[in-house]
C-alpha cells in the first residue's frame, strides 16, 4: 500500500505568498508546487484554487479540505 504524503503543520515561520501576514492555509498545486495564504487571500483566491483542483488544508484542520 503506497504512503501518505503529508506537509508539515504551518507554524508562525511560514508566511502568505501574497502580504507575508501569518499563514493559515497551504494549497498544494496538482503541478506538486504549493502556495501559503492568509485566510483573507485564501479567500479570495478559493475559487481559482478549485478551477485548479488544488489540494487546500488550513491550519486549524488536520486533512485536506474545501476552503
Amino acid at each position: 500500500m503506497p504512503g501518505t504524503l503529508t506537509s508539515p503543520p504551518l507554524t508562525a515561520a511560514d508566511r502568505c505568498d501574497r502580504c507575508s501576514a501569518g499563514a493559515r492555509v497551504r494549497a498544494v498545486l496538482a503541478s506538486g508546487g504549493e502556495l501559503l495564504f492568509c485566510q483573507h487571500h485564501a479567500n479570495e483566491h478559493a475559487d481559482r484554487l478549485r478551477e485548479m483542483n488544488a489540494t487546500i488544508v488550513s491550519d486549524s484542520e488536520s486533512s485536506a479540505a474545501p476552503i
